[in-house]
């Protein structure tokens, strides 16, 4: 007998392992691809922020300089220019910016805090930044005041008392106006807070001070006394002073107007109620509600303005906010759309002792700005420059770099369309300049609304312009009543909202899916078009996977590996014979039997005009079956090179060619893989259960088996997923991954009835938790298999390829990444007369966590973007369309194609992230090259393949708050910053990168905030930003005249430096505040600079204000010198013409 040598078996195992290891790809293509991407590439940085400002509580307008500041409830400050001139800003402690007062055409800023701070602001900087803080410690602020040309702030505080500080040192004086001292001292009760200060507009000496309870006072600054005291029986809420200064008006809570004359203070010499009703037998007339705030503007030519907001009377029960304008004999009361927060006018003078001539109102509302014209009939508002993201709530967003530079203006020519009558007028807030320098690129930002709408805008050079704007509800029926809702029980609200789109540029093709379970195509043209019958396309999505995988095929063999879906009608001749188009269905509504192929939406039947621009090509329902409605569309793909579109959600995929109308692929997750794919989620035996709760489940295992040999194509086919009573516990935690977020609260009663009735769930409601389950047996786990992500491309489907042939990568919610082989028609003439046929190659690679995003890159390194077909206008004539279509290569230009099949081999890398990790595969041997696992303690929720450098890496956003970019293909970690913790579920459902290093997410329902993660964009970013401040000349102050000077009319001065200084009024109490130097010194003010540079621009400007003031004394006195020959010469005139003349002749 042969003796066993167990050194040979060892050696022989070593060979033949030794033998079947091939040297790892990796090692030979890193020679090959030389990654130039490095950590010096990246800088993290906010740039711009888009929309209008969430919870404004402020306003302040500088009349000389055009710029218009808003503070809001969460410590922001946005300011606003001409169009394109914005900023934003934000306080560090985050709390509500209760007032606002610019220093006027100084470049500055004071803005006081609910936390009574109050701040100053340098806005001669690009970015502004903070000079000064003053905290208060003892007493709140209520109100302030900073006179034109003046460097005193008054401060009016819930105590009834006036504080001084100086704005040059943030200090505060000494003086002080102490209520005690104000009101009269036979008052025993405490007049409240300071609801108003201002400075009569001819003294500057006098202060009038309004108190809540209803007490005014004059107050005297020199003698430190009280000249006048008014009361009224009703609280105040805002004064107005009259320009020459001799009454002034007050608002007060029970909708009345009282004028005083400051030297009467007995009574008001006015009192009316502009919205209330006069009876006839002389009574009293009805209170009103309060008005909240009153100005009084005058002009040279015509009767005063007076503008006030509430007033409005009790019994206008549903009536919307109103701003009244009272004109002459004229009151005109216009409704706002939302409350209003504050106004303020316009005027022509800086000046209140001159005619203001007010031309304009500007209006702050809840949700929108509003300015009035004053100076056309009607009051008609000025058409608004800023972009308004808000009109309905933002479900979806994308963000495009790098566009075609033809696509704006074909956007902008079919979207500009004015229905509104405007102002002539030009928009009056027009301070600032644009920045310097511009990105060399076109952007787009598409953002789809709850509304059904979806909005185009040109973001490029950091601006936002709306371009275009379509409105998908137009396909589907309207309501004819309240009663009648458009829905049928999948959501309870705004049923059309956009889910997911996806947008080919080049094409200009576009799909968008809805709430509702619906997908639209459409095509884009610059002609009009009427439209007979809208193309349908009814789709049952709903499979058995249990059934599926119990019942396998017996007969085995190859086909079971790589299994080929059957094609519909591959010899047919037409279109028609292979899949006639669905449709509109009647399905089964009766209370008797569960509802069946029925769409949530009705499509419209009549003809439709389709005005230029996206016209609807194709609409796509998922329709009930058996009684349990369709599940939401989770991820959405067109590729117009191959005319089709795919789509998928928790029940599976479907795959439609909007060419022929023909639905060619339907069928659920789990049968994409193979009976022996090692990464197939196993499905544990599923006992039989009797239908309950009143929803059958209509098919067996026999018809289950009979509906497998159907032709997967038909638009009415049923894959059965589970019974309707099977409801999984975590059915609303999958909804919340994969579905609209805002919308999870509107999920139908059907879905709560049985989350409800399931022990196991829980709600989670704004958590971004995983299961943590490993399980792989059970019904539930198999069915939260959903589809995540599409990717067309162009690669080796299978191992054995040796060319590249049409290609859809299916991401699942697993980690599964399965590779569907699509084979076309030759030619474009056969496109439209064959179908195209689908087979199913397995699985590629295994990853954990959902699928994000895939790409393709070639054997340099460079992405291989989809294919497409350039776009055409579909209306237009045959020759045009011949002449203009044209085929995109599947692979750059810069990469030669492969000369024999031998180099084919690996000449392709696709790259797949998941929620956790990133791999690189190559192509086609589907060999794993590198692996990243990108986090251990949180998960991604935005991945992207960008191009950065003239290169690739992938960008991931973490719930944690973490942005990070890796390297392509070797997975090297490249930055990794703590950007923004995650707060709110908004910018996890809008977070978006695009090319060249930019990204965007909402950072409030009405605000779309910028950021950009590259470097050469950081380095630029100063000349990219617009300027706030321009040099303007003060305009003149108003001429007193000659004998109004002389005998001691027009405005009185006041040396507020020796009143208020601290020679005089001595030093304030160091408890009642505390200063709080800002990043920036006082020399930032007047400078911006620091060193050499700064101390000659501070020089520069010395010297000019000095010349400035130098040549006003100049002119003021060469003026005085001709008053005085002028005056000289009539004296001499008359005494001449009286000199020979007695007395009795005079």
């Amino acid at each position: 007998m042969k003796k066993f040598n167990i050194r040979k078996v060892l050696d022989v195992l070593t060979a033949a392992s030794s033998s079947s290891e091939t040297p790892p790809p990796a090692t030979r293509e890193n020679d090959v691809i030389q990654e130039t991407l490095q950590s010096e590439h990246f800088q993290l940085s906010k740039t711009v922020r888009h929309g209008f400002p969430h919870l404004p509580v402020s306003m302040a307008f500088d009349p000389v300089q055009k710029i218009l500041a808003v503070g809001t409830q969460r410590g922001a400050l946005r300011l606003f220019g001409r169009a394109g001139v914005e900023c934003y800003c934000q306080h560090e402690s985050g709390a509500s910016v209760i007032h606002l007062q610019f220093l006027i055409n100084e470049g500055a800023l004071v803005s006081a805090l609910s936390d009574d701070s109050i701040h100053l602001w340098n806005l001669r900087q690009k970015l502004p930044a903070i000079l000064h803080s003053l905290k208060f410690n003892r007493e709140r602020i209520t109100c302030l005041h900073m006179p034109f040309q003046s460097k005193w702030l008054y401060i009016g505080t819930e105590q009834g008392n006036i504080h001084i500080v100086n704005v040059e040192s943030f200090t505060l004086s000494g003086y002080a106006i102490m209520w005690n001292k104000a009101i009269e001292l036979s008052t025993k009760t405490h007049p409240g807070p300071v609801c108003h200060i201002s400075e009569h507009p001819m003294d500057e000496g006098k202060l009038l001070i309004g108190f809540e309870v209803g007490i005014v006072v004059l107050w005297d600054l020199k003698c430190k006394k009280a000249d006048y005291r008014y009361s009224y029986d009703e609280a105040i809420h805002s004064v107005a002073w009259h320009h020459e200064g001799k009454q002034f008006t007050c608002s007060h809570s029970d909708g009345t107007l009282t004028t005083w004359n400051i030297r009467a203070p007995a009574k008001p010499v006015q009192t009316i109620i502009p919205h209330g009703k006069q009876p006839w037998d002389g009574k009293k007339s009805e209170r009103c509600k309060p008005i909240l705030k009153v100005e009084y503007k005058t002009t040279r030519a015509g009767d005063a303005f007076m503008v006030m907001s509430g007033g409005l009377s009790f019994d206008a029960v549903g009536r919307r906010s109103c701003l009244t304008v009272m004109h002459g004999k004229s009151t005109v009361a216009l409704e706002m759309d939302w409350p209003i927060v504050d106004f303020l006018m316009l005027c022509e003078t800086p000046y209140p002792n001159d005619f203001q001539e007010p031309y304009g109102v500007v209006v702050l509302l809840d949700e929108e700005l509003v300015v009035i014209d004053l100076g056309q009939i009607g009051y008609p508002i000025f058409e608004n420059p800023y972009p308004t993201i808000h009109e309905s709530p933002v479900t979806c967003c994308e963000y495009f770099a790098d566009c075609p530079a033809e696509l704006i203006p074909a956007l902008y020519s079919v979207g500009r369309h004015k229905r509104q009558v405007y102002s002539k007028k030009e928009w009056p807030i027009n301070g600032g300049n644009w920045g310097q320098g511009t990105l060399s690129y076109p952007e787009i930002i598409i953002t789809g609304h709850a509304d059904g709408s979806i909005k185009f805008w040109d973001a490029s050079a950091l601006m936002l312009q709306v371009l275009y704007k379509l409105k998908t509800t137009k396909v589907f029926e309207k309501a004819r009543g309240k009663e009648e809702k458009p829905s049928t029980d999948i959501v309870e609200e705004d049923p059309f909202a956009i889910q997911t789109l996806s947008w080919c540029p080049e094409s200009r093709m576009l799909c968008v899916a809805g709430v509702s379970a619906h997908v639209i195509v459409y095509r884009f043209s610059k002609q009009e078009v009427t439209t007979e019958d809208v193309q349908l396309l009814e789709v049952r999505m709903q499979c058995e996977l249990c059934d599926v995988m119990e019942s396998p095929d017996p007969t085995g063999g190859e086909q079971q590996q790589t299994p080929t879906l059957p094609v519909p009608g591959g010899a047919a001749s037409s279109p028609q014979e292979t899949e006639p188009l669905a449709q509109p269905s009647t399905g089964s509504t009766n209370s008797d039997g569960p509802r069946d192929n029925m769409p949530c939406v009705q499509v419209r039947s009549s003809p439709q005009w389709q005005s230029p621009g996206y016209q609807v090509e194709l609409v796509i329902q998922l329709v009930w079956v058996s009684g349990e409605p369709p599940q939401q569309i989770t991820s959405l793909a067109i590729n117009s090179s191959y005319g089709l579109v795919v789509l998928g959600n928790s029940n599976g995929l479907a795959v439609v060619d909007y060419l022929q109308k023909t639905l060619l692929l339907n069928m659920g997750t789990s049968e994409l893989y193979s009976p022996s794919d090692p990464f197939q989620t196993p499905c544990s035996p599923r006992k039989s259960r009797k239908p309950s709760g009143g929803f059958c489940d209509s098919n067996d295992g026999s018809n289950a088996s009979e509906d497998h040999g159907k032709s997967p194509s038909s638009a009415k086919m049923s894959w059965k997923i589970s019974s309707p009573t099977e409801q999984k516990p975590d059915l609303e935690e999958r909804l919340r991954r994969q579905c609209s977020l805002p919308y999870i609260k509107s999920v139908t009663k059907y879905y709560r009835r049985r989350l409800c009735s399931n022990p196991e769930y829980h709600a989670k409601d704004n958590s971004f938790c995983r299961s943590r389950s490993t399980s792989k047996t059970s019904i539930d786990s198999e069915s939260r298999e959903a589809i995540s992500s599409f990717h067309f491309c162009e690669s080796f489907p299978r191992k054995t390829d040796v060319a590249v042939s049409p290609t859809v990568l299916v991401g699942t919610t697993t980690g599964s990444v399965l590779v569907i082989a699509l084979s076309l028609p030759a030619s474009a003439y056969h496109r439209l007369l064959q179908s195209t046929g689908i087979s199913s190659c397995g699985t590629l690679i295994k990853l954990e966590g959902r699928i994000l995003t895939m790409a393709l890159l070639d054997a340099a390194g460079s992405l291989l973007p989809p294919t497409y077909e350039s776009w055409y206008d579909p209306n237009a004539s045959e020759e045009e369309k011949e002449r203009s279509r044209r085929r995109r290569p599947a692979s750059p230009p810069a990469t030669p194609p492969a000369s024999s099949s031998q180099e084919v081999q690996d000449s392709q890398y696709v790259v797949v992230c998941s929620e956790k990790q990133a791999k690189v595969v190559a192509m086609p041997s589907q060999t794993c090259l590198y692996k990243h696992n990108i986090t251990e303690s949180s998960f991604v929720l935005r991945a992207d393949v960008v191009q950065m450098a003239a290169t690739n890496c992938i960008a991931c956003f973490c719930a944690n708050g973490h942005i990070m970019t890796l390297s392509l293909p070797s997975l090297r970690p490249l930055v990794d910053v703590n950007y923004l913790p995650l707060t709110d579920m908004r910018i996890a459902r809008t977070f978006c990168f695009s090319g060249l290093g930019q990204a965007l997410y909402l950072t409030s329902p009405m605000e779309i905030q910028r950021i950009t993660y590259s470097q050469e964009t950081c380095d630029n970013l100063q000349e990219m930003l617009s300027e706030l401040f321009n040099p303007v000349e003060t305009p003149e102050a108003p001429n007193r005249g000659f004998f109004k000077g002389l005998f001691g009319g027009g405005a009185q001065s006041l040396d507020r430096e020796d009143l208020f200084g601290e020679t005089t009024a001595g030093k304030a109490s160091r408890s009642l505040a505390k200063h709080i130097p800002g990043p920036a010194g006082l020399e930032g003010m007047k400078g911006a600079a620091t060193g050499v540079v700064g101390d000659l621009a501070r020089a520069r400007i010395a010297l000019d204000e000095r010349g400035e003031k130098l040549g006003e004394l100049e002119d003021r006195t060469a003026a005085m010198m001709n008053a005085a020959d002028d005056f000289s010469k009539s004296a001499h005139d008359v005494m001449l013409k009286y000199k020979d003349k007695k007395w009795y002749q005079l």
